[in-house]
């Protein structure tokens, strides 16, 4: 335990973000409690407060190096829990219908359904002496000073009883996701909201979870991930996950969409521009019905950029910066995002702000530059192009391209990928050779001769 800066923080939220922060808190304030107006205390299901939790999750590999740091030996209990690992770069990653050549990296995915993984690391949390969980409650609003300068707690609502209650606190952390009120409470206390970036990709998640035969195609693999570009829109991901089941997210961008019904989610997955997942699932049992989740854009909201801001106040994860879920960064910023309040709080006071927002800020640019170029790469998304965008995405092309000969080229690929490495490494001058050389070898991708739009029976693209 760290030096004790406060008698109890209060994290709204009891996600990924909120959990982590709640882990670093522990280390700082007497008393830590989370709030969550969901069932939390064992669930190993999909919540509601967590819509995209019935759809493949990916933790990329700085996240599962960070839950390894901030709880000893975490990797090694959810193998031991049945949870599937494997390495990064030996996955069957596929752009533009061309698979990229395996490359070991050292690097680990964990392969876990996002409610399982939420699960294991809750329960880490609740483990912490001075941290409890109240869930099924509701936060109404700020308590403020009598100045309204300062947070000083919550107010909320026990959901069973509908009893209300105030929880002081010396420092609230919201961790409430897109929905977040802090933009809204800001104005209310007479304060600017913060900027916003939005970038509309219009995705679709259609997910459902299958039981592996015995041997088949997946084989001994533990993903395969034929991945959104915009010569070939369409994507899916299938992992393999705990308790011999493997779950399969077919993905649509700018309106399209895997059906719902047995028909049309075959038929999408069939219309994949490379046959190995429908090869997975023609065989397999389905376990339940197909759901769907639409992401409508990315938000990023700049309150780095604020002049003013309440003291005793907080915002991380989510409420600050929503990834395309295609990404998979979410769940690795925040990690990113609790070490550094931890490195704050080790200051032996209480976070600033607005100086806690600029250094989240600086984690948040390189994956939301990977993630609002990637998607302004599609022809149909709209916003700003400038130089640098276009040159990034014509060079990560290259990249892609070099990939599909060079294992090297996908290692390095992975550990930037992966936020294990910076974007530089990809542009040093011996790897820039070496993806100039390798893709000059591999023709262009050929845009599908098809559009994106959906027949809503078969889940064919129309011609």
């Amino acid at each position: 335990m760290g030096k004790q800066v406060g008698e109890r923080a209060v994290v709204l939220g009891g996600s990924m973000a909120g959990l982590l922060a709640a882990r670093v808190l522990s280390e700082s304030y007497a008393d830590v409690v989370i709030v969550d107006r969901d069932e939390l205390h064992g669930v190993r299901t999909a919540r509601r407060g967590v819509p995209q939790g019935r759809h493949v999750h990916g933790l990329l590999a700085r996240g599962q190096q960070i839950l390894d740091e901030l709880f000893d030996g975490f990797t090694e209990a959810a193998v031991e829990a049945g949870v599937p690992t494997g390495d990064l770069g030996e996955l069957r990653w596929y752009f533009n219908g061309r698979r990229l050549s395996p490359a070991h990296t050292g690097l680990v995915c964990v392969s876990a359904a996002r409610p399982v993984l939420e699960g294991l690391v809750r329960d880490r949390v609740e483990a912490i002496g001075n941290v409890r969980l109240l869930d099924g409650h509701t936060v109404l609003g700020p308590i403020l000073s009598e100045d309204r300068s300062r947070v000083e707690g919550v107010e909320i609502r026990d959901g069973a009883s509908g009893t209300d209650q105030r929880l002081v606190a010396d420092l609230v952390v919201d961790a409430t996701g897109r929905g977040s009120r802090t933009p809204a409470w800001l104005t209310e206390l007479g304060y600017a909201a913060p900027e916003e970036d939005r970038v509309r990709i219009d995705l679709t998640y259609t997910t459902r979870v299958y039981r592996l035969p015995d041997g088949g195609p997946l084989g001994d693999d533990l993903s395969i991930n034929p991945v959104s570009t915009p010569s070939h829109p369409r994507g899916a991901f299938l992992s393999r996950i705990e308790g011999g089941k493997f779950m399969v997210s077919l993905t649509g961008v700018l309106g399209d969409s895997a059906p719902t019904d047995e028909a049309g989610f075959m038929a999408f997955a069939k219309s994949l521009e490379v046959p190995d997942v429908y090869d997975v699932m023609k065989d397999a049992e389905p376990l339940g019905d197909a759901v769907a989740f639409r992401y409508p854009a990315s938000v990023r909201r700049h309150y780095e950029r604020l002049t003013g801001f309440p003291d005793g106040l907080l915002v991380v994860g989510d409420a600050v910066c929503s990834f395309n879920p295609v990404y998979g960064q979410g769940m690795t910023v925040a990690a990113l995002t609790a070490l550094t309040l931890r490195n704050h709080l080790r200051e032996g006071k209480a976070p600033e702000a607005l100086a806690f927002f600029k250094d989240i800020s600086a984690e948040i640019d390189v994956p939301w530059q990977i993630s609002a170029s990637g998607d302004l790469s599609f022809p149909g998304v709209e916003g700003k192009r400038p130089a640098q965008v276009r040159i990034a995405n014509a060079y990560m092309g290259r990249v892609q391209r070099a990939a599909t000969r060079d294992g090297r080229v996908t290692g390095t690929f992975m550990r930037v990928a992966g936020l294990v490495e910076p974007a530089t490494t990809l542009m040093k001058p011996a790897m820039m050779l070496r993806v100039l050389r390798q893709s000059r070898r591999v023709p262009a991708p050929v845009p599908a001769p098809i559009s994106v739009a959906t027949d809503e029976k078969s889940g064919r693209r129309a011609a």
